[in-house]
């Protein structure tokens, strides 16, 4: 048997993740996932003599042996999603005969309820910025669209003036895959974001242009690093004693919306989950919260 050479590996891995991107729209961070767990599994192979397309049920579960010590559950799941997405694309493209991972199995992952917020300590967050400054009032208007929308940090600091209506109370946002949706914002985060337009966007630009939203006092578009700083910054302020970060406030919108009788699927739609199983983690934390409301109470809780 002729092993493939590292090159050639690299040409197949080139072409899968090619097919990836054109038929999936995933992001770049998940093709790089992908490409980093095959590129290794490769290698590995190599070393058995073997390469991608001639490995068997064998060399995976030796490969799968080898790295289960080394890594997380969630990370061995990871890699054998890549491993079946790679060798179903080379079976239809008919690389190969017979698919080597149809029999593996994906190890069962705890099921890890998100971290989230209570409504009083998300208002206690809000409140925290100093609207009298400019940056403040961007700060503000940043947090309030965060928990209204749901947005995931990446989608809230792209946001182009042009992609926000405060008369409709809509912004239109590019989430994973490049798939935009349109999202309501309220009432509040309308008005936060004209207060922001009018006395804090101006003055942070000094007759610079640009065409982002939410800018720096560079007059520089916000970036997820320095938004991650802010928020952590903030609940220190507000006495918030939780790990923090913004998908904290993305969990805390759904929660909320679900605690208050809002249909699963709506969620799903606002947040921009493509499968619904990913947005169904919600409905245990909003469980647990009707379970503590009930053991407080009711008489025999």
């Amino acid at each position: 048997m002729t092993v493939a050479s590292a090159s050639q590996n690299s040409q197949q891995l080139d072409a899968f993740i090619d097919h990836l991107w054109l038929e999936d729209g995933l992001s770049k961070n998940t093709l790089e996932s992908y490409r980093a767990d095959l590129t290794q599994f490769a290698h590995w192979l190599q070393q058995q003599q073997s390469d991608l397309l001639a490995a068997n049920q064998a060399h995976i579960q030796q490969y799968l042996a080898v790295k289960f010590p080394l890594s997380k559950p969630r990370s061995i799941g990871r890699l054998i999603a890549s491993m079946r997405r790679f060798y179903r694309y080379c079976l239809r493209e008919n690389l190969i005969e017979i698919d080597p991972s149809l029999q593996i199995e994906s190890p069962k992952l705890p099921r890890s309820l998100p971290k989230s917020l209570n409504e009083q300590e998300v208002e206690d967050l809000l409140n925290a910025p100093n609207v009298n400054e400019p940056i403040g009032l961007r700060d503000r208007a940043m947090l309030e669209l965060l928990y209204a929308s749901g947005l995931r940090v990446s989608e809230l600091v792209n946001i182009k003036v042009s992609e926000v209506s405060t008369q409709d109370g809509i912004v239109r946002v590019t989430g994973k895959g490049s798939k935009t949706r349109l999202v309501p914002m309220g009432e509040e985060a309308a008005d936060w974001i004209i207060r922001y337009m009018k006395f804090g966007r101006t003055e942070l630009l000094q007759k610079k242009i640009s065409d982002s939203l939410f800018v720096t006092n560079r007059a520089a578009a916000m970036t997820r690093q320095a938004f991650w700083y802010l928020i952590k910054r903030y609940a220190l302020l507000a006495g918030i004693n939780k790990p923090m970060s913004p998908h904290v406030l993305r969990h805390a919108f759904a929660t909320h919306l679900l605690n208050h009788g809002a249909d699963l699927r709506v969620v799903q739609m606002l947040l921009g989950h493509s499968d619904i199983s990913t947005t169904q983690i919600y409905t245990h934390v909003a469980r647990e919260r009707l379970k503590s409301l009930h053991s407080v109470h009711h008489p025999r809780g």
